[in-house]
C-alpha cells in the first residue's frame, strides 16, 4: 500500500510542472480566452436563424432534386413503361398481353 501512495506522490509532483508549462502555453491561453469569451446578446439568435434558413434551403433543394429525379425516371423508362398514365383522348387503352 506504501508504493501505491508513493507512486501517487511523485504522478503529482510530476504533474504540477507539466500543468504549469500547459497552461502557460499559447494552447492554455487559447483555452482560457475561449471559456472567458461569452457570446454577444443578439448573437445566438442570429445565428439560429441562419442556421434554419440554411436548413429550409437545403430542404426546398432535396425537394428540387426528388422531382428531377423523377422526372429524369419517367424520361429514361419511356412513354410505354410508365404505369398509371392515361392514353391520350380519343385512344382506347393498351390491352394486357396477360388478359
Amino acid at each position: 500500500m506504501t508504493l501505491f501512495w508513493a507512486l501517487m506522490v511523485v504522478v503529482l509532483i510530476l504533474l504540477i510542472p507539466l500543468l504549469a508549462i500547459v497552461i502557460d502555453s499559447q494552447i492554455g491561453q487559447a483555452l482560457a480566452r475561449r471559456i472567458a469569451r461569452e457570446t454577444p446578446p443578439g448573437e445566438l439568435e442570429a445565428r439560429m436563424e441562419a442556421l434554419e434558413g440554411e436548413v429550409r434551403y437545403l430542404a426546398e433543394s432535396v425537394e428540387g432534386l426528388r422531382e428531377e429525379a423523377v422526372f429524369i425516371r419517367s424520361l429514361v423508362e419511356g412513354p410505354g413503361e410508365t404505369s398509371g398514365v392515361l392514353p391520350p383522348a380519343g385512344q382506347p387503352e393498351r390491352p394486357e398481353l396477360g388478359d
